[in-house]
């Protein structure tokens, strides 16, 4: 029996970074080679699984009791963010953390505070791990990776617990937003299904953002300096005026709860052209469309000052509030805080500030709830997870299958 952390060391050890830029699917190459590995585990462990061209694998296990059971689904991503390298990293594992700073070995002078993070706090005399502050960690989603097919393990290795049909997705490009856009629901074969790729232990999210992107492009002209009077435009500057023109308290650091805002991620420019990305997000469906509208007005407002094409907006909707879908089946969310509670954790239902695949697959006609996976600070390199986090993790899969076999 391969131990969870084991498993998610040797997971993370795989680059398996997306690319939003890139058209293809999966967006990397490099995703297929954990997605291979996963598949080929699975057999090995006795389990009907495939991977298909799309980048998912797909895994069934047959009920084992005469009673009739929904199929439940357990589902993570294995790529992580575009936002920090994912290639070489080397975590650092802190046994018995005793409650002060860690120190990030490959930057030097570079800490995990709690003075910073007081969360940390939340989990002394546990074991940690983290990065050594050169890449994220990929508890994002590989903890839940490794949380389910730690549950399988234990499945495969335990004939006498008690099950109904189950069925595993491992998908690439959730941290896109591309995730379960050809996911096959059907072929999946769930009734319900949960995603492992929540936060700190206890978290369970059924409602999330409606999310979208925007990307400008702003046309400047160019002209000697010397004899740019009336004539220069200068993409950079025009660029910063737009950003300027969107509300300054609706940026993330400035918003928590259900609150929205505009959060720009990326710049580049030159006095000649520039380009920004926004992505938008609002919890209330009618806000998050007032937020797209205003998008719409301050490139207009561009427009309007620097001539008719200065600025052009390519402004797509990426994922919706899973909530009206999930609510109408609440005993998918009934179950996992049963479960959770079973387990000794207090559940602690909240919005996500976020998306998972849920919410696409919950409007495809799956309802599927998100579960923690244990990590925080997701995306950077001031991620962690907390061993103790995910083996919960894999007990309340484990114990939520119970509790569908025994209602």
């Amino acid at each position: 029996m391969e131990k969870i952390l084991d498993r998610f060391l040797r997971y993370t050890a795989v680059d398996t970074q997306s690319d939003e830029d890139s058209e293809s699917q999966p967006s990397t190459a490099k995703q297929l080679n954990l997605l291979r590995m996963l598949r080929d585990e699975l057999e090995a462990m006795g389990v009907d699984a495939t991977l298909d061209e799309y980048g998912y694998v797909m895994a069934s296990i047959p009920s084992n009791t005469d009673k009739k059971v929904p199929a439940i689904g357990f589902i993570a991503h294995v790529d992580t963010s575009p936002d920090a390298s994912g290639e070489n990293i080397k975590p650092q594992i802190i046994r018995n953390y005793d409650g002060g700073p860690i120190d990030l070995a490959g930057v030097p002078g570079l800490k995990l505070d709690p003075a910073e993070f007081p969360e940390m706090l939340h989990f002394t005399g546990q074991t940690l791990i983290t990065t050594d502050g050169t890449t994220l960690l990929g508890a994002d989603d590989k903890a839940g990776v490794a949380e389910i097919m730690d549950a399988v393990q234990y499945i495969q290795a335990h004939p006498e617990f008690k099950h109904g049909p189950i069925r595993i997705g491992f998908t690439p490009d959730e941290e896109i937003g591309r995730g379960v856009v050809k996911f096959d629901v059907p072929r999946f074969g769930a009734d319900y299904a949960y995603t492992m790729d929540g936060g700190e232990i206890g978290e369970l999210e059924f409602e999330n953002f409606n999310a979208a992107s925007a990307k400008i492009h702003i046309q400047g002209r160019n002209v000697h300096p010397g004899y740019a009077k009336g004539k220069m435009k200068n993409a950079i500057l025009i660029a910063q005026e737009l950003n300027s023109l969107l509300p300054a308290l609706a940026r993330p650091e400035h918003t928590e709860g259900y609150e929205g805002f505009f959060h720009i991620v990326s710049f580049q420019g030159t006095v000649e052209e520039a380009s920004i990305a926004y992505i938008i997000r609002d919890h209330d469906k009618p806000l998050f469309e007032a937020r797209k509208k205003m998008m719409e007005k301050v490139v207009g407002e561009i427009n309007a000052r620097y001539g008719e094409a200065a600025a052009t907006l390519d402004l797509r909707d990426q994922y919706y509030n899973m909530r009206e879908q999930v609510e109408p089946h609440y005993e998918v969310v009934e179950m996992a805080v049963k479960a959770m509670e079973a387990e000794g954790i207090k559940p602690k239902i909240q919005p996500i500030r976020g998306g998972t695949d849920g919410a696409n697959l919950s409007f495809k006609g799956l309802p599927c709830p998100n579960i923690f996976a244990g990590g925080l600070n997701f995306h950077g390199k001031m991620e962690f997870v907390p061993l103790e986090s995910m083996e919960a993790a894999s007990k309340v899969i484990l114990r939520i299958l119970s509790l569908f076999e025994g209602a």
